[in-house]
């Protein structure tokens, strides 16, 4: 009889309220919140600002309690020392002695965490080489980029080797590069079987490292599964690119086209439908302009993210 392992993280019917002020009325931060995540899966955590990620986070890490509902980590309550140990985490404004060097500061990470005296060098080797940052061990951090700081908190949170990784806005304020580096980072932790779940409002990131998502809107989760499943593989528009198009030729094509873009004598072209694709090749051919690419667009993430967030607004969400 196979064995059925539970979920790495499990919330069901988690709900947080908030007095504000002197207001009698409560604040609903989440409301019946049902979430799992199964172990070594990338789980990306969406919504836009004032959604709820961050409460959901301070739950799973044991800062704070919930009204109503409850949550799992590790299999266990959230509080429990037995999670502790287990668990990396990044906030989303981590602090820094920043007058120690990033050797300095992870040993003393080592330290916190746990991890044995005569095994915390060879972490903090290990760790400063994960995460492509040997060359600036011996640095202080005074001097460290947003990017640099980054790469060190999400050290601090590897350093005794944790089975559950979580992660608050990681790649908030960094450049291209820098995001770049991060999801290397994020996908090598995969690949080493470790979890990691992690909230964003970077969607383009997500689309590329995620194997499910969770949406939450206004408290509540709106969708969750992976990305074909949420937002489908059906094409909603077929893009066209054309080249040598002037004059009359462009009011022409204009017409058919749902949406179109002109520079010089390129053109974007976006169209419903084959039919539509015909005609446009119909007028090229006329004019003897050609067609340099014809791709099929389906629904992003992005369209399908930006429904949910109307919706909730509609409903006084």
């Amino acid at each position: 009889m196979a064995v059925v392992s539970k979920p790495v993280i499990e919330t069901v019917r988690l709900s947080k309220s908030y007095r504000a002020g002197f207001r009698i009325k409560k604040a609903q931060a989440l409301i019946d919140l049902n979430l799992q995540v199964e172990k070594g899966e990338i789980f990306g955590f969406l919504g836009p600002n004032g959604a709820g990620k961050t409460t959901t986070i301070k739950i799973l890490i044991g800062l704070t309690k919930p009204t109503s509902g409850f949550a799992t980590v590790l299999g266990k309550p959230p509080r429990s020392h037995q999670v502790k140990g287990r668990l990396g985490f990044l906030p989303e404004s981590p602090y820094f002695y920043e007058y120690l060097t990033a050797t300095e500061f992870l040993t003393l990470a080592a330290q916190l965490s746990g991890v044995r005296r005569s095994e915390i060098g060879s972490r903090v080797k290990q760790v400063l080489k994960m995460v492509r940052m040997e060359q600036a061990a011996g640095q202080q951090m005074r001097g460290f980029s947003r990017g640099m700081l980054q790469r060190i908190g999400i050290a601090q949170a590897l350093i005794h080797d944790p089975e559950l990784v979580i992660l608050d806005e990681p790649m908030g304020g960094l450049d291209p590069i820098g995001r770049k580096e991060f999801r290397d980072i994020i996908l090598n932790l995969r690949e080493q079987g470790k979890t990691v779940f992690f909230s964003t409002h970077i969607l383009a990131d997500v689309e590329m490292i995620c194997d499910r998502v969770g949406i939450i809107v206004a408290g509540r989760m709106a969708q969750v599964g992976k990305l074909s499943e949420i937002i489908g593989s059906e094409v909603e528009s077929i893009e066209i690119t054309l080249k040598g198009v002037t004059g009359k030729t462009r009011k022409l094509l204009e017409r058919v086209a749902q949406r179109a873009l002109v520079s010089g004598e390129i053109m974007l072209l976006t169209v419903r439908d084959e039919r539509e694709v015909e005609k446009v090749m119909a007028i090229a051919r006329e004019v003897e302009a050609r067609v340099t690419a014809i791709v099929p667009r389906t629904r992003t993430l992005e369209e399908f993210f930006m429904t949910q967030v109307k919706r909730a607004a509609g409903n006084g969400g």
